[in-house]
């Protein structure tokens, strides 16, 4: 507490950053932020910008660069990916901002900010195309907590052979994300020839009796391969919990 009071007076840092230094959080118009997410779980906390305003998700994403050196935003469309760039550069100046505009993702960077650095890979496999958004949201979560991502796209159980000459690259993985729609059968084919931590994304895609994710939910629980089931569409918690394995590995090695 008294370094922390030194430092605000000093001015090495602002209230906004004193406050998330000593109470965990930051009060901002929109709520208050986790400054001390990643210090207490490893990861970064994600800002969801569904149910959100563009400005909300924005105001969240500059206090989150100010207290803890970067944002990472979620399901963002076009309106609040905007919004962010712009307020987070209105903060910061010498902040980087990344897009990407198919996963819904929004990643800023504080200048100076350096990012963490594992080492461990994490693969991050799209059954289709269509699954692509959800798969794109895992691998950047996982890249935020330091991994080295690996994605694999389009290597459905449609086609056997496509990921046959795949299963050597995902072999060297550390763990592994699968998102898969439709009947979900990928995630456990996968699991069933590597022997790293497996994690099923159902994913929303598909039609009819089953549809909207139902049926890859209930087929990645009932997967005769071991493997970890998420939610539907929940790229974010996959990405995070392969960013946790790796964090894992990498400890594990500099021991």
């Amino acid at each position: 507490m008294r370094e922390t009071l030194a430092a605000l007076e000093a001015g090495e840092i602002d209230a906004g950053e004193a406050e998330s230094r000593l109470a965990g959080y930051a009060t901002t118009r929109a709520g208050r932020f986790d400054a001390a997410r990643e210090s207490r779980r490893g990861i970064p906390e994600g800002i969801l910008a569904e149910g959100k305003t563009p400005d909300e998700t924005a105001d969240l994403a500059a206090t989150a660069v100010s207290t803890t050196g970067r944002a990472l935003v979620t399901r963002a469309d076009d309106a609040t990916a905007t919004a962010v760039e712009e307020e987070v550069d209105a903060v910061d100046p010498d902040a980087s901002v990344t897009r990407d505009d198919r996963a819904g993702t929004v990643v800023a960077h504080a200048g100076g900010f350096e990012p963490p650095s594992l080492d461990a890979t994490v693969a991050v496999v799209a059954a289709g195309t269509a699954d692509g958004p959800v798969a794109g949201e895992a691998a950047v979560v996982a890249r935020e907590v330091g991994a080295t991502v690996d994605r694999i796209d389009d290597v459905g159980v449609a086609n056997l052979d496509r990921i046959g000459d795949q299963t050597g690259r995902i072999r060297e993985a550390d763990a592994v994300v699968v998102a898969a729609g439709r009947e979900g059968a990928l995630p456990t084919v996968v699991a069933g020839l590597v022997d790293a931590p497996v994690i099923a994304v159902p994913v929303s895609t598909g039609y009819g009796v089953g549809g909207d994710g139902v049926a890859a939910l209930q087929g990645a629980l009932q997967s005769c391969s071991v493997l970890t089931t998420v939610n539907v569409d929940a790229g974010f918690v996959a990405g995070s919990q392969a960013g946790l394995i790796a964090r894992a590995v990498d400890a594990t090695g500099s021991e």
